[in-house]
């Protein structure tokens, strides 16, 4: 083997000894614990039942704010949302917050869903316009139905003092005409009495920091808390990503390159990714983080210890 020559590594010495200097994120003793939320989705199967509960069982002690249980496209998960739903309001001390859509469905029928959540004891609704139904690729309003987020939002307001979260798109929501008109419809939402706005996922820090400017420039004064997804099968996210606009960066697929049969070491680079971005949004003094779980609980589990959430005892 070749040792570098005596040059080479003088020059290196004097390279890393005059090169800037790049400060530490700040000790994690002098920032509060960030103040939590998690998205799992509805089982299909008993076998994934099992495995959604011993994710909530997992992460409860984390004492998130709340914990959102989503909805299948064109409601298609009703049933066993609302039976979840119901099932956190009874066996757990977590506080459920339940995914409501526009899609596939008249006012009266979105507000009989949104009465039995108020009867169940659920007081936190995530209000999101939804996907087209399976077969359809662009988005009509139901007839009868609510058209968009921020009507349904004034609906829910309308039957009981909710608390509502609202989708953010840092990267603008595909289908929309612009920028500017995708944050004019996040105003909408919030001016119908939106209590916070949660993003899609991203992986850029600086995509979400540039939007939260916007926003503030824009007026919005809520809450945008950023959503969190760990990565372990970059193939599929890339998959995804691309469906919902979220854009996934060089640097990442660096990453990943090679680990396709490798699920451990994935899951360690997951970790990695996720914690330094969390703690990079944590030294710009954001101090809420939604992760979005995929009922997969150890990795969020991991990176919430990294940014300072302890389990209760």
């Amino acid at each position: 083997m070749d040792l570098p020559s005596h040059d080479h590594a003088s020059g290196t010495l004097q390279r890393w000894l005059t090169g800037p200097r790049v400060p530490g994120l700040p000790n994690l003793a002098e920032l509060p614990p960030p103040r939590l939320s998690f998205e799992f989705f509805p089982p299909k199967t008993d076998k994934l039942e099992e495995q959604l509960w011993a994710c909530i069982r997992r992460l409860e002690p984390l004492a998130p704010r709340f914990v959102s249980v989503t909805y299948g496209a064109g409601g298609t998960t009703q049933a066993r949302t609302h039976a979840t739903v119901s099932r956190i309001v009874a066996e757990t001390s977590l506080t459920p917050a339940a995914h409501l859509t526009c899609v596939g469905a008249t006012r009266a029928e979105v507000d009989e869903v949104a009465r039995g959540y108020w009867a169940a004891g659920v007081r936190h609704i995530v209000a999101l316009r939804g996907d087209p139904p399976a077969g359809q690729t662009v988005y009509e309003p139901h007839p009868g139905g609510y058209d968009y987020a921020a009507d349904l939002v004034e609906g829910l307001k309308r039957i009981g003092d909710f608390e509502i979260s609202v989708a953010a798109f840092p990267e603008t929501h595909p289908t929309a005409l612009s920028a500017e008109q995708d944050l004019d419809n996040l105003k909408r939402k919030i001016d119908a009495g939106a209590t916070r706005a949660i993003t899609q996922y991203f992986f850029d820090t600086e995509t979400y920091l540039r939007f939260l400017d916007r926003c503030g420039a824009a007026g919005i004064t809520v809450p945008i808390v950023p959503g969190i997804m760990p990565v372990t099968n970059f193939v599929q996210v890339k998959r995804f990503s691309a469906m919902c606009g979220a854009s996934v960066p060089d640097w990442m697929g660096k990453l990943f390159e090679g680990l396709d049969e490798d699920l451990e070491t994935r899951r360690m680079v997951s970790v990695v990714v996720a914690a330094e971005q969390v703690r990079l949004l944590q030294a710009n003094g954001v101090d809420e983080f939604h992760f979005y779980t995929l009922n997969r609980p150890d990795l969020v589990y991991a990176i919430a210890h990294l940014l300072g959430a302890r389990a209760a005892r």
